[in-house]
């Protein structure tokens, strides 16, 4: 064969192989049902040794007692260590806190940690939203109606590739997040390649009268260890 024909055979011969090679890789992810991967998602949240938690929405109503914030490193066994920014009477309000064991410790303009009740702030105990039964990650297989929706970049320089599911939560479900809610709540679950969660937002109403909203759950630093003990 004349080398002209040779070099065309051989490009032709890659994107062949290439063409097989990415219609593989959508036949593999095509045959993987939503519930599947969310099956994953909670597996490895479960397993990790820690991660970096955020919990966030936006104003809160004057009229409403609640939490706008929460931010620290939740591990397991179940327990977190860092900050919570309440809205009391519409004034924010930010304390440290610590929890595991099933107890909540705060320290505010004192310089040692008091037991509290978060309940008191309209905020979940932090530590719960890492445990394997009963906690945040429940939520994401028992989510209802998935569907896969479009990949996104995201990650540090836009590295990760995301894929986002959508469903519904019951609202005896969304208590983990915020002891108040009630009602069905729209959900939004953003995944990357290797089964970790990165985004999560639920929308509804979590506080009686207050309306729907939404909050907004980030997970980063998979794998993070931190010995969180009680003071």
């Amino acid at each position: 064969m004349p080398p002209r024909r040779r070099s065309l055979a051989a490009v032709l011969l890659c994107l062949g192989l290439v063409a097989a090679a990415c219609t593989g890789d959508e036949d593999a992810e095509s045959t993987t049902s939503p519930e599947e991967v969310m099956a994953e998602v909670k597996q490895t949240l479960d397993e990790t040794s820690g991660v970096r938690l955020r919990l966030a929405t936006g104003e809160l109503p004057s009229n409403v007692q609640g939490i706008t914030e929460a931010s620290g490193v939740a591990v397991h066994p179940a327990g977190f260590e860092g900050t919570i920014t309440a809205s009391v009477n519409g004034i924010p309000v930010e304390v440290d806190v610590l929890a595991t064991d099933g107890k909540v410790w705060i320290k505010f303009l004192t310089p040692t940690y008091q037991e509290a009740d978060p309940a008191d702030y309209g905020a979940p105990d932090p530590a719960r939203l890492m445990a394997t039964e009963g906690g945040f990650s429940d939520l994401l297989v028992a989510t209802e109606d998935l569907a896969r929706g479009e990949q996104v970049r995201g990650g540090a320089n836009n590295e990760e590739i995301l894929t986002e599911y959508t469903g519904t939560v019951p609202g005896e479900l969304a208590t983990t997040v915020i002891p108040s809610a009630s009602g069905d709540f729209d959900a939004a679950y953003t995944v990357t390649e290797d089964g970790e969660l990165r985004r999560a937002t639920l929308t509804g109403e979590f506080y009686p009268g207050a309306g729907s909203m939404t909050y907004t759950l980030d997970f980063n630093d998979y794998g993070l260890e931190q010995d969180i003990s009680a003071p």
